[in-house]
C-alpha cells in the first residue's frame, strides 16, 4: 500500500543532515515548536521568503518572525536594549517574540520584515528545532505552517492537510505542546504586548515592574490583522447553538456530554484549553459542521490569548 504520507518524517540524524542541505539550497521544510508547526526558510535567502510567501498565500505586509539559537547568533540583526536583554534570560528559549529595531548592518531579507526598520526574533524551546538552528550558520524565518488566516498547525498531519505534498519535508515532532502562537512583545520603545500568548502581559509587567504601553502600534508584528485563526467556518462567540448540526465549544465541568459539545478543558485548566484549541477547532471543520459557537472563556491568563484567537476567527 502505497505510503500517502512520504514527506513527513521522523526526526533522526539522517533527516538532520537532510533539512539541513535543503534549508541551505533556499528550500521550506516544516518544523515543530513548542507554540505551532512553522513553514521554516534561510531569513537571509530572497528565494527561500518568496517561496514561503506564496506557499502560504501572505500578504507582503505580513512580517515573518526569525528564529534563532541564541543570544550571541541574533546579536548581528538586532539592536540591543535593556528590556529584551532581561527578558531574555527570563523566557528564553521560550514562546516569546520580541520586536526589535533592526541592525542596519543585519543580512536579513527586507521581504521578512516587510521593509520595516524593525524586526521579529524568537528563541524555540522544541529540541528539533534547536538541532537544527545550532548546525545552520543562518536563522531561520518561520510563520505557522497554514495557508494565510486560516488555523495553525499541531501535528505534523495537520500541515500534510494543508499542503499535501507540494513541501518536500514535514518533520512530525508530534502534538505541540503550548498549541497557540508566541506572546509577542514591542520593545522598540515602551513595552507593549502586540499578540497575546501563553506567557500573559501581567506576568511580564509584574516582572519588567512596569505599566506596559497602551498606545496604538502601526503593523509591526504577526497575528494583527483582524481576520485570523479561521476555520474556514462561522465562530460566533457567547452563544449556545440552536441544534446537534452546529458545533458548541465549552470550557469547565458544566457541561453535558453532546455529540456536538466540544470540551477544551473539562478540569477548567486554561492551558490545557490553550493546547487543544486548534486541535478542537480543526476536528470540527473536519467533521462537517458548518458553524462553531463557543460558550464564555474565562479573560485571564491564557484565556486572553484564547479569547484573542477566538475573536479574530470570527471577524
Amino acid at each position: 500500500m502505497k505510503n500517502i504520507y512520504s514527506n513527513i518524517f521522523s526526526f533522526n540524524k539522517q533527516i538532520l543532515k537532510k533539512t539541513e542541505k535543503s534549508l541551505i539550497q533556499g528550500e521550506i521544510a516544516v518544523l515543530p515548536t513548542e507554540t505551532v508547526y512553522g513553514l521554516a526558510g534561510n531569513a537571509y535567502s530572497r528565494k527561500a521568503i518568496n517561496k514561503i510567501f506564496k506557499l502560504k498565500k501572505r500578504p507582503k505586509k505580513n512580517p515573518l518572525i526569525v528564529h534563532y539559537y541564541n543570544f550571541d547568533d541574533a546579536r548581528k540583526d538586532i539592536i540591543l536594549n535593556n528590556y529584551f536583554i532581561r527578558l531574555y534570560k527570563k523566557y528564553c528559549p521560550g514562546p516569546l517574540t520580541f520586536i526589535l529595531k533592526k541592525n542596519k548592518i543585519s543580512k536579513i531579507d527586507s521581504q521578512v520584515t516587510a521593509g520595516m526598520k524593525t524586526i521579529a526574533i524568537r528563541f524555540p524551546k522544541n529540541k528539533i528545532i534547536r538541532s537544527l538552528l545550532k548546525s545552520l550558520n543562518f536563522p531561520l524565518a518561520m510563520p505557522s505552517a497554514n495557508i494565510s488566516s486560516g488555523l495553525s498547525p499541531v501535528t505534523a498531519f495537520d500541515v500534510f492537510d494543508e499542503f499535501k505534498k507540494r513541501i518536500n519535508i514535514i518533520i512530525n515532532g508530534g502534538r505541540t505542546k503550548i498549541g497557540i502562537e508566541s506572546t509577542v512583545i514591542d520593545l522598540t520603545s515602551k513595552p507593549k504586548i502586540l499578540r497575546p500568548g501563553i506567557i500573559d502581559k501581567n506576568e511580564i509587567k509584574e516582572f519588567l515592574k512596569i505599566n506596559l504601553s497602551k498606545r496604538r502600534t502601526k503593523f509591526k508584528s504577526p497575528g494583527m490583522f483582524k481576520k485570523h485563526y479561521s476555520p474556514g467556518i462561522p465562530v460566533i462567540l457567547g452563544k449556545k447553538p440552536n441544534n446537534t448540526n452546529q458545533a458548541y465549544i465549552v470550557f469547565g465541568k458544566n457541561y453535558k456530554n453532546k455529540t456536538n459539545y466540544f470540551n477544551l478543558s473539562k478540569n477548567g485548566n486554561l492551558k490545557e484549553a490553550a493546547a487543544n484549541l486548534y486541535k478542537i477547532m480543526r476536528k470540527i471543520k473536519n467533521k462537517g459542521y458548518k458553524k462553531i459557537f463557543v460558550s464564555k472563556i474565562p479573560n485571564s491568563g491564557p484565556g486572553i490569548a484564547i479569547n484573542d484567537r477566538l475573536k479574530r476567527a470570527g471577524n
